[in-house]
């Protein structure tokens, strides 16, 4: 158990008054009204207020020296994590010549009516380059992939055009292919197609396609933004929103970049194709592109302030906290005509007197240079070297931004901050997701003995877990478990940050995205043990759905009990706010109907439950699965998720 904190003065309001009256007899004998409605009495209590005052905040002296502590072990907190999203810019026309988006292109909100609402800004991570695709390729493909079929020679020259899918009884996983030259990622691309009513029997709203393309491990679905063709089967145009990977694959012994339209099961109610369409000839043309962007204001160059030659300077930039710096974000040192570009380190552990590093806290935005040291021996070294005295000290540029404000809605991003040249609109089709504010204080206190005790090694199940919190703020929870194969691996289960009510939680967003995957694997590869595997996922979200009737106090709107009893379902099962402790669903804890019972009869206005159901519920096609259950039991590897619960109030 951890030592107490002691009190350094331990006395009461009550303890302080006591003490003043005992002194009366001594210094003022004459006083002998000693009643609370005596005027000498009252001032005797205001003092004993007031010095309680003060002896409250003399014993916050340990407070402050142990978080003093704290950053001079290095523990400090951590600075906010960035939201990100994809931006889609708009052409104004189909051009023939290349359009470039250049990197750091700012796209912000709309402002608010309130004075207090703020644009928030975006930038985007890459240059964005949209050119005018070309088509040099189709093929048809069987459902196994073992049979190709060239069909570019039908499409470019067959009056009849070309099959769409080869096989005579339209299997699915029959795939309609079409090669392009160059790599499509991120292109807003459209398919100008004529084709021939013979897919009949399909449903022209919605037909069993989907189109996709290859990242290089897999094939993985593109948007569709419009569809006119009605499922490929009459002449329009098609509008596809390519991912952002794009990779060469061959396809029938002929490498390029491909985009295939794969025949799909019928869905329950969904008609399916009698005859292969076939397509007569088809047009490409890029409407615009997709470009990732993060919560981020590009500021540029900034001079500090001067250099007075001592050792541990330090300078602040106007704007904080700041974003991990990039190449050509970086302090200078100017010497008249002279300018000398310095490197950031972590720490001045390892630098000497000559070396040419500084520290830049992303948190405060501070940049700090070297340290004069004293040794036991009485020797003093320097660490890191000093920019000489009236040396002028800049930054080339950095970013600001980040904290949950970034997580903005989708289709909320719509305002371009300067004009690009032939680029009339842009939008983000998704919202974005991944900020979080920075750490608190109090939460940096919590782990810093928890990281002072077991270091930087990865041995137990708490140190996996641990290091994967300490990976980044965008993570949650995590969970360490054995990977089931008796080799030592383990599996590390992370639930990510997902901010706003919970009742709008859905599973996609507990996806991990792939920075955050690479952020906690690199860090969990720096501190593994060697020959230990480590994977990172997620864990398996049971859906459940909850089925009550319960019976509200007499005077109760039933529509705002059933309000309060949805929310309070909504936030107990929940992976980050829910179960007994509120601190999210725990790992092997069961679900039953009494518990439930209990939650609901604790809501404002219910009387009493006469009865709840449990079901389990598929989070992916949106149903229930069997029948109602009295315990719903959990894996090791699994969560509770709320899905949609049906509270009946009479």
């Amino acid at each position: 158990m951890p030592l107490p904190t002691p009190a350094l003065d331990d006395r009461t309001f009550q303890d302080i008054v006591d003490e003043a009256k005992r002194l009366i007899p001594q210094y003022c004998p004459e006083w002998t009204n000693h009643n609370v409605s005596d005027p000498g009495v009252a001032l005797i209590e205001l003092f004993a207020w007031m010095s309680e005052m003060v002896l409250y905040r003399v014993n916050q002296v340990p407070e402050r020296l142990y978080v003093h502590f704290l950053n001079m072990v290095g523990i400090q907190p951590f600075p906010p994590a960035v939201a990100r999203t994809d931006l889609t810019f708009w052409l104004s026309a189909v051009l023939e010549s290349e359009v470039v988006v250049p990197a750091n292109t700012e796209v912000m909100t709309t402002v608010g009516a309130s004075a207090q609402s703020e644009a928030v800004v975006f930038s985007t991570l890459d240059d964005l380059v949209i050119g005018p695709p070309t088509l040099e390729a189709a093929m048809t493909t069987t459902q196994a992939g073992t049979h190709a079929v060239d069909v570019w020679d039908d499409l470019r020259f067959d009056p009849q055009g070309a099959r769409c899918f080869a096989s005579t009884e339209l299997t699915p996983g029959d795939s309609f292919c079409l090669g392009f030259r160059q790599s499509l990622a991120g292109m807003v691309l459209q398919l100008s197609i004529e084709a021939q009513a013979e897919g009949i029997g399909v449903d022209p709203t919605r037909p069993p396609l989907v189109w996709e393309v290859w990242n290089g491990e897999g094939w993985i679905p593109a948007g569709v933004h419009s569809d006119s063709t009605g499922g490929l089967n009459r002449a329009g145009d098609i509008v596809l929103l390519i991912p952002v990977e794009h990779s060469p694959v061959a396809v029938g012994n002929q490498s390029a970049y491909w985009l295939r339209a794969r025949l799909l099961a019928p869905a329950e109610g969904q008609p399916s194709y009698k005859a292969s369409p076939r397509v007569r000839s088809i047009e490409v043309a890029a409407l615009g592109g997709t470009v990732r962007a993060e919560h981020a204001v590009r500021l540029h160059g900034e001079t500090l302030g001067r250099s007075d030659g001592s050792p541990g300077q330090s300078f602040a930039v106007s704007r904080f906290p700041v974003l991990p710096r990039r190449d050509g974000e970086e302090v200078r040192v100017v010497e008249g005509d002279q300018v000398t570009t310095w490197r950031e380190v972590e720490d001045f552990s390892g630098s000497s007197e000559t070396d040419r590093t500084y520290v830049w806290d992303s948190g405060t935005g501070v940049v700090h240079f070297g340290p004069r040291v004293r040794y036991p021996d009485g020797s003093i070294r320097q660490h890191g070297a000093i920019p000489r005295d009236g040396a002028r000290i800049e930054v080339s540029g950095y970013r600001h931004g980040g904290g949950r404000r970034g997580n903005v809605g989708a289709r909320t991003l719509t305002l371009l901050r300067t004009t690009v040249p032939f680029v009339n609109g842009v939008i983000n089709l998704a919202p974005a997701r991944g900020g979080v504010d920075a750490e608190s204080v109090a939460e940096a206190k919590v782990r810093g003995p928890l990281t002072l005790r077991t270091g930087q090694r990865a041995v137990t199940a708490g140190d996996y877990e641990r290091l994967t919190l300490e990976s980044s703020i965008e993570v949650a929870r995590a969970r360490c478990q054995p990977a089931g194969r008796g080799n030592g691996a383990v599996k590390l289960l992370v639930v990510p940050h997902v901010r706003g009510d919970v009742a709008g939680h859905r599973i996609d967003d507990y996806a991990i995205s792939n920075d955050l995957l690479t952020t906690i694997s690199t860090e969990l590869d720096e501190h593994r043990v060697v020959g230990t595997a480590v994977e990172v996922g997620t864990p398996y979200y049971q859906g459940v759905s909850v089925v009550a009737l319960v019976h509200s106090s007499p005077g109760r709107p039933p529509g705002l009990v059933r309000q309060r009893a949805t929310d309070a379902l909504n936030r107990y099962i929940n992976p980050l706010v829910g179960g007994p402790d509120g601190i999210g669903w725990p790992f092997d804890g069961d679900l039953n109907v009494a518990v439930i019972t209990q939650l609901l009869e604790a809501v404002e206005g219910i009387e009493r439950v006469e009865e709840a159901l449990l079901y389990e519920y598929d989070l992916r096609t949106a149903r229930r699965l069997g029948s109602a259950k009295d315990v719903i039991r959990l894996d090791r590897q699994s969560l509770f998720l709320s899905a949609v619960h049906q509270v009946v109030v009479r």
